[in-house]
């Protein structure tokens, strides 16, 4: 009560400046770590729980690193429950000391009755400012209506982009980028789900990839609705100035129902080159990975798509990629590793820039989903994924595992 009357008698000027001074705590308690979910030491966090925080569910985990050495933790804050459309946010914690405390969760895109979801972050390498990748559709309709196109284009999936220049601290309101990379016609759009790509060398360096995937219309006269999985197909946008303007890259668009790419992540090769890894969308082709090659920054394709069968552990399921830096610099991939079933979360690497994996480390028995990969520090990786006891959706736990472990680890 004394506070009260306190603000009230200093009027509006003191309480402006009182404000002011909440906030400036509540910064810096964020950067500092509070509210965090730690256990089992510093190997493992868990940043989201299903249930808490005003959400239902959290899901599509995403993670990078910024230039100060913050790891920034996106998901999607789902309100109403599990389903994939509804009113959903893009949701954040922050860590400023490698995953081991996270601060408290902030709103970065709200829905307000819609769809928010599938981040896509990736750190500006000329800047360090954070550019997020993001699609919508409209709460009011779902995935099956989109893809039978059924939905308005106002309604229908859109593509926006936002930056945070302070690390991650506050983002900018949603600019829609839609009509640059989304071709007419197309139905479905995602990016990512998972970090998208700063190129380090060759001739892009500097450029911005950001791996998605669409669906196309049935042709004309053809009885199909659109819901037929030969339709999906993947691409790539990618930004040559830190993402204020974007273009569209290569375009999977066979459409021949072997190799349905569909949630695809990217990594880039010590010797250039862009590696994609794909969910093969009830594809005809053995197995439910599949991969390419980019030689040009995303642009195009060296060649089409195709089955990965060193992945062929995998379920039907997204997957995660991160070339690691240092001297023990694989490429290593993460997804769950029971064909028939979301559980066991792995870790794969590949000494030859994926042409064939080889599993190293399965993190747990537990039921698994989506997960995304980040190098907290050198000798670190960092896996953040859906987990849980009776379904892959409980919660989102982010897992530090030494390279040096990771290596020694023996082979499934």
């Amino acid at each position: 009560m004394f506070l009260n009357r306190r603000v009230a008698a200093l009027g509006t000027a003191a309480v402006v400046v009182a404000a002011l001074v909440v906030a400036a705590r509540s910064w810096a308690d964020d950067a500092d770590g509070v509210n965090a979910d730690a256990k089992h030491g510093c190997a493992s966090s868990v940043p989201y729980v299903s249930g808490t925080g005003g959400y239902a569910t959290y899901r599509i985990p995403a993670v990078v690193r910024t230039r100060e050495g913050t790891l920034l933790a996106f998901a999607e804050g789902r309100l109403g429950g599990r389903a994939d459309s509804g009113d959903i946010d893009i949701v954040l914690r922050r860590s400023r000391d490698g995953g081991c405390t996270w601060g408290p969760l902030r709103v970065v895109t709200a829905g307000k009755g819609d769809t928010r979801g599938n981040p896509a972050p990736v750190v500006d390498p000329r800047t360090g400012h954070v550019v997020l990748v993001t699609s919508y559709n409209s709460g009011a309709v779902t995935e099956a209506q989109i893809l039978r196109g059924e939905a308005t284009e106002e309604q229908g999936r859109r593509v926006f982009v936002q930056r945070s220049r302070d690390d991650g601290l506050s983002f900018s309101a949603p600019s829609e980028i839609t009509s640059t990379v989304k071709r007419p016609g197309w139905r479905w759009y995602a990016t990512g789900p998972g970090h998208a790509v700063a190129l380090a060398r060759g001739e892009h360096a500097g450029r911005l990839v950001v791996p998605a995937n669409h669906s196309a219309a049935p042709p004309e006269g053809s009885t199909d609705t659109g819901q037929e999985p030969r339709y999906f197909g993947a691409h790539a946008i990618y930004s040559d100035d830190g993402g204020r303007s974007w273009q569209l890259g290569f375009v999977d668009d066979s459409y021949e129902g072997v190799h349905n790419a569909n949630e695809s992540t990217a990594a880039q090769l010590p010797d250039g080159r862009l590696y994609f890894s794909s969910r093969n969308q009830k594809g005809t082709a053995v197995g439910n990975r599949l991969d390419a090659y980019s030689s040009d920054g995303g642009a195009t394709l060296d060649q089409d798509y195709d089955a990965q069968h060193s992945l062929d552990d995998v379920p039907l399921v997204q997957g995660a990629l991160l070339q690691l830096t240092g001297d023990q610099g694989e490429l290593v991939f993460s997804a769950p590793s029971v064909p028939t079933d979301r559980a066991a979360m792995a870790i794969w690497g590949s000494a030859n820039g994926g042409r064939a994996f080889r599993k190293v480390l399965t993190l747990s028995e537990s039921k698994a989903a989506y997960s995304d990969l980040v190098q907290p520090d050198a000798r670190t990786l960092g896996v953040l994924y859906e987990t849980g006891a009776e379904t892959a959706y409980e919660e989102i736990e982010f897992r530090r595992i030494p390279l040096r472990e990771l290596w020694k680890a023996p082979v499934d």
